[in-house]
């Protein structure tokens, strides 16, 4: 039988595929994931975006009437964050797909953890950080994800979440989010890992630039 998109446990031996380790792995290189990503390289901290596994049931999400002026701030906003992740470098791989997420060790012990506690196996080896922010993903797998961990969905859900470094932006709600709303959560998932301190971060060699996000 084929492995869960997502899979709760996963051991240390993971390493012994090709790896990278960066702070962040940030699952989604649309709108949401470039927010997010630019946020955090305004902070000064690194993470590398890349794309989620398809599946076929992703189940049901309504998407909220659009009218012109906001499919225009939309595509400027989209038009923004892809000249910033150019001319700083970001680490966008569109090419690359997220296989499978794993917990290196147990869920309970992690939030103590100093180090990497994610392990994002994709075609080309495993990516290891200590965060991982899901833009794009199917509202039923991650219910799957969230129960094999022993977290229901609920009004304080994400805070657990955050205290295990997985992040949402997007992901999970019955509406698309607006581009406002996008911009609002992409910063408050930047505060969150910011807030974690440079113990637990790599940190950019670069000054801290200007984001799109605050035009």
């Amino acid at each position: 039988m084929d492995p869960l998109p997502f899979d709760p446990l996963r051991s240390a031996s993971t390493a012994s595929s090709p790896t990278e380790r960066t702070s962040t792995v940030v699952i989604g290189s649309g709108l949401s994931g470039l927010a997010v990503a630019s946020e955090l390289s305004r902070r000064g901290v690194e993470s590398i975006v890349v794309e989620s596994l398809e599946c076929f049931d992703s189940g049901s999400m309504r998407t909220v009437v659009t009218d012109s002026v906001s499919l225009s701030e939309r595509t400027e906003l989209m038009r923004l964050l892809r000249g910033y992740a150019a001319a700083h470098r970001l680490d966008i791989r569109q090419t690359t797909i997220a296989e499978t997420l794993s917990v290196i060790g147990h869920p309970r012990l992690i939030a103590a953890s100093m180090g990497q506690k994610w392990a994002v196996q994709t075609a080309d080896g495993v990516l290891l950080a200590d965060h991982v922010v899901l833009t794009k993903y199917p509202q039923n797998e991650l219910r799957r994800f969230l129960r094999s961990m022993g977290i229901a969905i609920g009004r304080d859900f994400k805070e657990t979440l955050r205290a295990i470094g997985l992040h949402l932006v997007g992901v999970g709600e019955l509406l698309t989010p607006t581009t406002r709303e996008i911009v609002r959560q992409a910063k408050l998932v930047s505060d969150a890992i910011v807030a974690q301190g440079p113990t637990a971060l790599q940190r950019l060699t670069t000054a801290p630039a200007v984001s799109p996000l605050s035009a």
